[in-house]
């Protein structure tokens, strides 16, 4: 498959120089996907889905536009590259826009050490709408839990190639198995719903259906009767599931793009303390069977571990190539490019430093306070840091969880909340993003 998405590179390429581009890059993907969903021990929803996606950026001095097409016949393509290089003599003049330098291009990866994709034969319809009945039983067993909204399993595999007028060539080939569930306990107005899902690259690595289901209905039991918490300020403590949410907040404010606007409360941040000098942030996208690892950046640079902060200390930016000519810096290799959009820095997997206390211990150590498990809605300032958010959970008194709380708000200052964080050790190797659950002073809960 690999191959052929090579040759259609190419001639995407070949494309867009017989229509007047100076230079050039395209994106094509080919995918499949099948998606079950399971009610009431019946099949709800099934869906199916596969096709070609060609994406072309073409480049006429310092201007740009990007096309895109699912249809990966020779007149089409041609048709595509004409109405780019159009698009592009009558777009803005960009100094920064343009394609990596020859030198600065990755050369030598290994995606069969990325482990992205299982050799297994793809699962069948039924092998998924099996996964999803056997998760939906599960919940159903559980006590308290009234109904299942619903359950689900899936399959992805997605094969792309990245070429560029400068030489660059490369693809890799991805997969995902996925089940999930969503349980419900109560009636009426006392509705109270929880999920959990789960997803690998690798079906030997996805948890068993039961367990999944089984959880997500252990979940939605653990909410029933939720009231109101007091209002006040109280130590948080962010569960695992929705840590990395605090962290993303740090990491888009981080990320060249805000830098570059000037919208971000750490614009002047770097070389300062941003965390607790116990922490870093490490990204890693060389890690095995994770969603967020890959060969090679959007743009053809290489990808390497590199520091966000470390002990505590703010290390840079994360650019691609625009916006570090902009910055007047080198690219990161933190390029993402979609079929349809020009490049822009995102981070892939990250992990911060894990704590030594367990999510027991710094429940006990909170004394009075309130556990978040999930989080609704957000009025976040980014150039302020000014937090703002609608929570539920639970609440804990004297080291102890008293009950279920929902229909509140949690308010703080981003900069001054990611300085007092605790982490526990309890954060999922598996995930792109390993985050443990966080304990956070002084936050201020608006409820009853």
């Amino acid at each position: 498959m690999t191959g052929r998405l090579s040759d259609l590179a190419q001639q995407v390429l070949d494309a867009a120089k017989r229509a007047g581009a100076d230079s050039a890059d395209t994106l094509v993907m080919e995918g499949t996907s099948i998606s079950i969903e399971v009610r009431t021990g019946a099949l709800e929803h099934a869906e199916r889905s596969e096709g070609v996606d060609l994406g072309l950026r073409v480049l006429c001095g310092a201007k740009q536009a990007c096309v895109s097409i699912s249809d990966d016949s020779a007149a089409s393509i041609a048709t595509m590259a004409e109405r780019a290089v159009a698009m592009a003599r009558e777009a803005p003049d960009d100094p920064t826009c343009g394609l990596a330098r020859p030198d600065q291009l990755a050369t030598d990866w290994d995606v069969a050490a990325l482990e992205l994709y299982d050799d297994r034969a793809a699962p069948s319809p039924a092998d998924l709408e099996r996964l999803a009945l056997e998760a939906e039983a599960a919940a159903l067993e559980v006590s308290g839990v009234d109904q299942v909204q619903g359950a689900s399993s899936g399959y992805s595999e997605t094969s792309l190639h990245l070429a560029a007028s400068n030489g660059f060539s490369g693809g890799y080939r991805r997969g995902a198995y996925s089940t999930s569930c969503v349980a419900i306990s109560g009636q009426g107005l006392s509705m109270e719903r929880d999920y959990n899902g789960e997803a690998r690259s690798h079906y030997a690595d996805l948890p068993d259906p039961r367990s999944i289901g089984r959880i997500a209905g252990e979940r939605a039991a653990a909410r029933a009767g939720s009231t109101r918490p007091p209002t006040g300020a109280y130590p948080v403590l962010f569960d695992e599931r929705i840590a990395a949410s605090l962290i993303g907040h740090l990491v888009g404010a981080i990320n060249g793009a805000a830098i570059v606007r000037g919208a971000s409360f750490l614009k002047d941040a770097l070389g300062e303390q941003v965390l607790p000098a116990s922490l870093s942030l490490i990204e890693n996208p060389h890690r095995p069977r994770v969603a967020g690892s890959r060969p090679f950046d959007g743009e053809g640079l290489p990808v390497q571990e590199r520091a966000l902060v470390k002990d505590g200390i703010l290390q840079g930016w994360t650019l691609d190539l625009a916006t570090g000519r902009k910055l007047g810096m080198e690219s990161t290799g933190n390029a993402s490019r979609g079929i349809s959009t020009p490049p822009s820095p995102s981070l892939g997997n990250l992990a911060l430093t894990q704590g030594t206390a367990s999510r027991e211990d710094l429940i006990a150590q909170m004394g009075t306070g309130l556990i978040i498990t999930s989080m609704i809605g957000s009025t976040i300032n980014p150039n302020t840091g000014d937090y703002s958010r609608g929570a539920s959970g639970f609440w804990v008194e004297n080291g102890e969880i008293t009950g279920p709380v929902n229909e509140c708000t949690v308010a703080g200052n981003l900069r001054d909340m990611l300085m007092n964080i605790t982490p526990a050790n309890d954060g999922r190797p598996h995930l792109s993003r390993v985050v443990p659950s966080l304990l956070v002073e002084g936050l201020t809960i608006a409820g009853a």
